[in-house]
């Protein structure tokens, strides 16, 4: 192989933007030659071809294994000859669904929706690369050093002292460092075989709470099978709004969707990244951006994104266990919670309940549901019941009466999750961390508490007068 070329300095032959062409031998050695749509990096010794509809290929490459790939530079139009040996079909995993969302991506923007159907992803290993000599345009300069702002992103994240911080300074930092100003952050439920929004940036609304299930969009799929997947065209399929309203649709939950928060992100984007935050015992997290522009992520930024996010995976799990055993760093003064306003409004604060999806409702409006609904009954109750209003992390991971797993559940999370629903649904009920693994309660109403059993028909009410 030529020391001087190697399939890491050629990705950008890889992004599907030019097909590449695929030349193969029957075993008595008759050539075929075709197309291919996707050609995929997937280490420095091996690429995958999309198996899709090529009838001679297909048989040519199970009789005589060995195949030869033209690749072109989409910038420079240099071209390369890969050789390479055929090894398995995979039709189904990481990899698969890698590229049957970046097929679906050039699907749609060659207006072949409906045509390509993946049928397999074929897995060669690199014999050979050589340059094919021929005419070539200048190399444009390179844009946004990637390293560099990968060591500014990594910086920050580690002068973060508590979760929320590290949320808002690794969405920030996205924006501020590698200018990907549209993103999210979503944490894992795995109970509920699901993802959920505690951070975003560049949209009208936060959607903080707004639910996706694993599995369903680019987002859904990166966690299902904890790999990062990059679509460089608009794929409608993949569009993660449109898929939580169909299988709701399919499922016949139309009528839920009023209870639902919707997820902020772009009507239709041209590009789309979703990276997998890695735990010590698994997945905890998605990181998504996308753009209005196509091919607007490459490969280099795809690794920076890998990187960041290990770091990130590791640091919450830092934080969510010092705040569970009371040893993490001492929050700033600015951070503890404030005494609650004098000019309190006299008008009661109606809070209801449901005890089969723990949604609560305040005043009508929806505002949570799963454990963070549970947790915000559970201090409510106890607000109405005794007068508490100072809590910790610790004691609500020990109440039995939340039903929370072990600490892979992300009860800091939920938290967080909670208090900016509440900052951005309700003014007059808030919490406030006060420390490590603490919080308070500040109510401005007086509050009405309503559990709508589903056992119950007429539910009792609590009314207390503390505000």
């Amino acid at each position: 192989m030529n020391p001087y070329l190697s399939i890491d300095t050629l990705r950008n032959c890889l992004e599907g933007v030019i097909p590449a062409g695929v030349a193969t031998c029957s075993r008595d050695l008759i050539p075929n030659v075709t197309y291919v749509s996707q050609v995929m990096y997937v280490d420095q010794e091996h690429i995958a071809l999309s198996f899709q509809f090529f009838n001679k290929t297909r048989e040519n490459i199970l009789a005589n294994p060995l195949a030869t790939v033209l690749m072109v530079d989409p910038d420079t139009a240099a071209r390369y000859r890969l050789k390479a040996r055929y090894l398995r079909t995979e039709t189904q995993g990481p990899l698969f669904e890698r590229m049957k969302a970046r097929l679906a991506g050039i699907a749609s923007h060659e207006g072949l929706v409906g045509v390509f159907r993946l049928r397999g992803t074929d897995v060669y290993r690199i014999l050979d690369i050589e340059a094919v000599p021929g005419a070539e345009l200048p190399r444009q300069l390179p844009g946004r050093a990637i390293l560099p702002a990968l060591r500014q992103c990594s910086e920050r994240l580690n002068h973060c002292v508590s979760l929320e911080d590290l949320f808002d300074n690794l969405l920030d930092a996205l924006d501020r460092n590698l200018g990907l100003s549209h993103s999210m952050l979503l944490m894992l439920d795995e109970p509920g075989a699901k993802l959920y929004v505690v951070a975003s940036r560049g949209y009208p609304s936060s959607g903080i709470g707004a639910e996706i299930p694993l599995g369903v969009g680019v987002i859904g799929i990166a966690a299902r099978e904890q790999v990062s997947i990059r679509i460089m065209f608009t794929a409608a399929e993949y569009a993660y709004t449109r898929a939580v309203r169909e299988q709701a649709i399919a499922e016949g939950l139309v009528d839920a969707l009023e209870h639902v928060i919707s997820l902020p992100g772009l009507n239709e984007p041209s590009s789309q990244m979703a990276i997998p935050l890695p735990g010590i015992r698994g997945l905890i997290g998605v990181l998504y951006t996308e753009s209005q522009q196509q091919c607007r992520f490459s490969y280099d930024l795809e690794d920076a994104l890998v990187t960041l996010c290990a770091q990130a995976g590791l640091a919450i799990q830092g934080l969510q266990l010092g705040d569970e055993l009371g040893t993490a760093p001492a929050l700033p003064d600015c951070l503890c919670a404030e005494d609650s306003p004098d000019d309190a409004s006299p008008d009661s604060l109606r809070v209801e309940y449901h005890d089969r999806d723990h949604s609560v409702f305040i005043d009508g409006d929806y505002l949570i549901k799963g454990v963070a609904g549970a947790v915000l009954w559970r201090i409510l109750s106890d607000y109405s019941e005794r007068g508490r209003t100072d809590f910790s992390n610790r004691e609500l991971r020990l109440d039995s009466r939340l039903g929370l797993p072990e600490i892979s559940d992300n009860l800091e999370a939920r938290l967080i999750l909670l208090t900016r629903r509440l900052q951005e649904r309700s003014p007059h009920l808030r919490i406030e961390k006060t420390g490590r693994g603490r919080f308070r309660l500040l109510l401005q109403r007086p509050l009405v508490l309503v559990p709508m059993n589903s056992c119950l028909i007429n539910p009792p009410v609590a009314s207390v007068d503390r505000a």
